[in-house]
């Protein structure tokens, strides 16, 4: 650790459990390693709430939402703060930054910094220019695109989630599971069931793949009503059932991935695109789409293939392109085993190591 030990409190006003959520988590987890103090608060009833208890950190409560409870929220926060003497607030939605922010604005908090995990456009710029000091991005796109809205460059920077990189296992299941063959290729992706996670541009644009290559699979992996109902109704319109494998959600995710001959995500939206990294440490070419966040998950011709989005043919000829030709996939494979995990940008020392670096700077600025 470069810097003195600092006292951070983090803020999340969300009640479910999903990346944003997870990104705290993991931070706090690496900020601790590296010997800073960390405690957070949550609503009462937010999932993030016992996840970090069980990891042992402190997390104070309050109820976030609604007019109702603003004045009590803030209060409660700045005293939390005040009593805790914490040099960098750092919140992260929308709501716990108005909210949070506020508080410590009213405590003199030294830095107080939002997060923005979200690749949607942003509206109103008060929580990003007027109640927090500072700014940091889950990706360079999302940051590129608060510097257009008017946050000075200077003022927000990007620190790139930590992605879990267990070590494959020797052999999978999968094939076993499905009853196919080691000859056969499985083209596999690993999203929850959302409309903006373009699961049915997927499966599209393997229809003519199927047709061309009995030996061709798609696996998809995730779960989330109703699109995965929706998704099994057009599978069984197409008459594809045999060669569409729906899994539903798993915990075995690095023994799918070591199953799969390539990994492929039409995603419409995606801040960041860790799942992309996951894939290429697992030493699987991807194919991607062109948007926002995904570009710097992986490097394009070199480990994998990017497509320009609502591309039907385009992503078919990039499937196509690495079903035909395995030694393709083996080198870009291979290079997205280095990128993503040889080269360490991806670990929660790295992310750690990046936020510490912002805290110490803008706090040196605060105080100069």
């Amino acid at each position: 650790m470069n810097t003195d030990p600092l006292r951070i409190l983090h803020s999340e006003a969300a009640t479910s459990f999903g990346g944003q959520e997870q990104y705290i988590r993991r931070m706090m987890l690496a900020m601790r390693e590296r010997g800073h103090h960390l405690e957070a608060v949550c609503q009462p009833d937010a999932l993030l709430t016992q996840r970090l208890r069980d990891e042992g950190f402190t997390v104070h409560t309050t109820f976030m939402d609604g007019p109702a409870n603003f004045v009590k929220s803030v209060s409660k926060i700045r005293r939390i703060l005040r009593q805790g003497n914490f040099d960098v607030l750092n919140t992260h939605s929308r709501r716990d930054t108005i909210v949070a922010g506020c508080s410590g604005r009213l405590a003199g908090t030294p830095l107080i910094v939002r997060t923005r995990h979200l690749a949607n456009k942003v509206g109103s710029l008060l929580s990003y220019t007027v109640i927090p000091h500072r700014v940091t991005t889950a990706s360079d796109f999302v940051r590129n695109h608060l510097i257009e809205r008017g946050v000075p460059p200077e003022y927000v920077a990007t620190v790139y989630p930590a992605v879990d990189l267990p070590q494959p296992p020797d052999q999978s299941t999968l094939r076993q599971e499905l009853q196919l063959a080691q000859s056969d290729i499985i083209v596999g992706c690993v999203a929850v069931m959302r409309a903006q996670k373009g699961h049915r541009d997927l499966i599209d644009a393997m229809e003519p793949l199927f047709r061309q290559r009995p030996d061709v699979h798609l696996a998809l992996v995730g779960g989330g009503s109703p699109v995965f109902e929706e998704i099994l109704a057009y599978i069984a319109a197409k008459n594809i059932g045999g060669r569409v494998h729906m899994l539903g959600a798993r915990r075995d995710v690095p023994n799918l991935l070591a199953g799969f001959d390539i990994f492929a995500l039409a995603t419409r939206k995606e801040a960041s695109g860790t799942v992309f990294v996951e894939a290429g440490a697992a030493g699987l070419p991807v194919v991607g789409t062109n948007v926002d966040g995904v570009p710097e998950m992986m490097q394009d011709g070199v480990s994998g293939i990017l497509v320009p989005l609502d591309d039907k043919p385009a992503l078919t000829a990039a499937l196509k392109r690495l079903i035909d030709e395995p030694q393709l996939r083996q080198q870009m494979g291979e290079a997205g085993l280095k990128f993503c995990r040889e080269e360490n940008r991806f670990s929660a020392e790295s992310m750690a190591q990046r936020a510490e670096a912002c805290y110490a700077r803008w706090l040196a600025e605060r105080k100069s």
